[in-house]
């Protein structure tokens, strides 16, 4: 797939017609109201771009000679969104079923959606995510930094599992996927939701498979529905837990006074799963059974999300599980957890901003505007402190400093 990648990055380069930041160019981008992805609200500044980097964010100035400016004073300015759990290179295949391995698709038409996912995603405003459990995720992870419209890919490449083996071949299997190039460690310590969320990892298991990778340097998202599950990643020293439906109030209390980073998810990917059954049923675990169990965990996912919001301290971080079908909709993940979950408006941008970004390691390079990060900014139509749905609304799209999306007036 790498190679063919590589002629995509080619052809869309070369059609490309997206605004693209000259070497020594200086861009102006004017602003009423920004959320600086920290807390604070910024009103009337302007943040120049200068050699893909903020150079400043500060009041309105007179342009100078050569500065392309962008009128964004209409709008919302905030980072560049952040998804810490995401699978771009699922897609539904022309036969209109989810892909898996072994269906007969040509692995061409596999880069043409992954292409497509990585574009939706971008052009929702998500300027970085974290796709684990995909070993195609490098040929996209590579397409994207070689020009290819799409999001800032970290990944975990093939994940670890209770297939994986006994501690020491959980060791060395985390020492490969350091050598294939993995930014992390991803790990099913549970069931799938559809299968009852139970163990599947030993506490010997984890602490293998998680001290190994913090040894060399390596975060590890855990996969946990069971209260058991996490207990055991977090007690393993495991940086981050993925899912939590299961998660009791004590639970919840370990994560915090570890300082485990908790993603749940309450919304999306129940709703996607359920508006795109009839492309998944058959396949796999998704049996009648299946779905039925995802209907029941609804109320339980919400449940736990606002525990999760009362408990003192954890640091919950956004991440949708975006799948086939989910692609361009990740905020309706944020949508979900301030109207249904009770969340602040505030402190659901800040989870997908600075605090997803500290997640990831890349806190002192994304997720906030301020001088000397990464330039990626965008803008919304509307305030969405006051109506989180602006976030569907994404007028503008700069990542890197490059110019991917913009609906405005270009002086």
């Amino acid at each position: 797939m790498g190679r063919l990648f590589r002629l995509l990055v080619a052809g869309v380069l070369a059609a490309s017609s997206a605004p693209q930041s000259a070497a020594g160019e200086r861009t102006v981008l004017r602003t009423s109201r920004a959320l600086d992805g920290r807390g604070a609200e910024l009103r009337n500044v302007d943040i120049v771009v200068e050699g893909g980097r903020i150079a400043s964010v500060g009041p309105g100035r007179q342009p100078q000679a050569g500065d392309v400016v962008y009128d964004l004073s209409r709008l919302t300015v905030l980072p560049g969104l952040v998804d810490v759990h995401d699978h771009l290179v699922w897609h539904f295949t022309e036969k209109d079923r989810l892909h898996v391995d072994g269906d007969g698709e040509g692995a061409g038409r596999g880069a043409l959606a992954a292409a497509r996912n990585a574009w939706a995603t971008l052009a929702a405003g998500f300027t970085t995510v974290q796709s684990p459990g995909s070993p195609e995720d490098a040929d996209l992870r590579s397409a994207i930094a070689s020009g290819l419209p799409g999001p800032r890919v970290l990944t975990s490449l093939e994940p670890l599992s209770d297939e994986t083996g006994d501690p020491e071949q959980l060791r060395v299997a985390v020492r490969e996927r350091k050598a294939q190039g993995a930014d992390l460690i991803k790990i099913f310590a549970s069931k799938s939701i559809r299968e009852g969320g139970g163990p599947t990892l030993s506490q010997e298991q984890l602490d293998a498979a998680c001290g190994e990778a913090r040894g060399l340097g390596l975060r590890t998202l855990v996969h946990a529905h069971s209260a058991e599950a996490i207990r055991r990643a977090v007690a393993a020293g495991c940086s981050q837990v993925e899912h939590g439906v299961f998660a009791d109030e004590a639970t919840l209390r370990f994560m915090s006074e570890h300082g485990v980073y908790f993603d749940p998810q309450c919304g999306l990917i129940f709703s996607n799963y359920f508006d795109n059954k009839a492309r998944y049923l058959g396949i796999e675990n998704y049996t009648e059974e299946g779905f039925a169990a995802m209907a029941k965990a609804v109320p339980l996912a919400v449940a736990t999300f606002k525990r999760a919001l009362a408990t003192r301290g954890l640091k919950i971080v956004f991440g949708t599980d975006a799948v086939a079908g989910a692609h361009g909709r990740n905020a309706e993940e944020l949508v979900y957890r301030v109207q249904e979950g009770g969340q602040a408006p505030e402190a659901a941008i800040a989870s997908a901003t600075s605090l997803a970004a500290l997640s990831l390691g890349l806190g002192d390079r994304i997720g906030a505007l301020a001088t000397g990060m990464e330039a990626d900014v965008i803008a919304v139509d509307g305030n969405p402190l006051v109506d989180v749905t602006a976030l569907r609304r994404v007028a503008f799209v700069m990542k890197g400093g490059v110019v991917y999306r913009n609906v405005t007036p270009r002086e």
